[in-house]
């Protein structure tokens, strides 16, 4: 019997592990959250990739 886990479930378990045991802070968290979904590309890559890319556009546009 094989057992398996979805990227998104382990790195989901592991960023609300150490968000609950407070090890990191929530910037980490957030990293490794979009981190899991990234190499785990979801349905949700399409979306988050889209806010990623939407807030990198944004905080180059401030230097302007």
């Amino acid at each position: 019997m094989t057992l398996t886990f979805s990227a998104v479930l382990l790195f989901g378990v592991a960023s609300a592990v150490a968000v609950k045991t407070r090890a990191t802070g929530a910037g980490a968290a957030v990293l490794l959250f979009l981190f899991g979904f990234f190499t785990a590309g979801t349905g949700a890559y399409g979306p988050i990739h889209d806010l990623v890319a939407s807030f990198a556009r944004f905080l180059s546009q401030l230097g302007n």
